[in-house]
């Protein structure tokens, strides 16, 4: 009868682990469609947002330096150091997005030109700025649902004991006396499906667990898929010599002071 006593139990365990996985695992796809919906909805509006994980002459830094170019509150010279006009030295003139704002700012706090590789290097109000908008966008983007809480990582080492322990209680109970009867035999079968079923689970958690850790922060894969940003794009398109001006710009680090003949750029 032992057989009948595991039948009783075995079988509900089994279909409590699937049940709460494949919750687990709807309630994580829920998440995911409902982040690539806001993405999908607020990127277009903001390409700054999307500019963060690109690389270097491609990125935010790079885009906020073109749009300040192309609305004529700075220029770029021979060397790739960033004057500001008199558009843009104007306390009250402002880039209107709050990136090419700090960059604006940046220079403002300055007394001479600057490049943006020494900029990133050596302004930290500057550094904090783009880091401080990036993290709101993050949080905005996946804000709403809240995402499906994981087990702690010692509750699921306990948890997976805890379902060996019932394995090998069962395999070890079933194998002890020959089942009598069709009853027993019955329930000897159904215990036995279970177990097979619950070690199936074990192998279907850990691929769950693998694609979710492959597929990542939904966030993040989709502003690594967002195009190059417009003010780059018009940049290249209506002044190319700028365009390169403010990339050799970015590799400029050291803090010197600029010799020789000053060529601004300005649209």
């Amino acid at each position: 009868m032992i057989s009948v006593a595991l039948a009783c139990v075995v079988p509900p365990v089994t279909a409590l682990l699937y049940g709460s996985s494949g919750l687990r695992h709807r309630r994580e796809t829920l998440w995911r469609r409902a982040v690539a919906e806001r993405c999908a909805a607020a990127l277009p509006d903001d390409p700054y947002a999307g500019a963060d994980d690109r690389w270097w002459p491609e990125d935010d830094v790079q885009a906020a330096a073109a749009r300040l170019v192309l609305d004529g509150l700075v220029t770029v010279n021979h060397r790739g150091s960033l004057s500001l006009t008199a558009a843009g030295a104007d306390p009250a003139r402002t880039a209107g997005h709050p990136l090419p704002d700090a960059l604006l700012t940046a220079l403002r706090r300055r007394t001479a030109s600057a490049a943006l590789g020494n900029l990133l290097a050596h302004d930290t109000a500057f550094r904090a700025a783009r880091a401080d908008f990036h993290t709101a966008v993050r949080d905005r983007l996946g804000a709403g649902r809240p995402r499906p809480a994981r087990p702690a990582g010692c509750l699921t080492v306990i948890g997976v004991l805890l379902l060996v322990l019932e394995m090998t209680f069962t395999t070890v109970a079933l194998l002890d006396g020959r089942p009598r009867g069709a009853v027993d035999w019955t329930a000897s079968v159904v215990v036995g499906a279970a177990l097979l079923g619950q070690f199936h689970w074990l192998g279907l958690s850990e691929r769950r667990e693998a694609a979710a850790t492959r597929l990542g922060d939904p966030v993040a894969a989709h502003l690594r898929q967002a195009g190059v940003h417009p003010a780059l794009t018009e940049l290249a398109a209506r002044d190319p010599e700028s365009a390169a001006l403010l990339r050799t710009s970015r590799t400029r680090l050291r803090r010197r002071r600029n010799r020789g003949r000053r060529r601004g750029r300005v649209l």
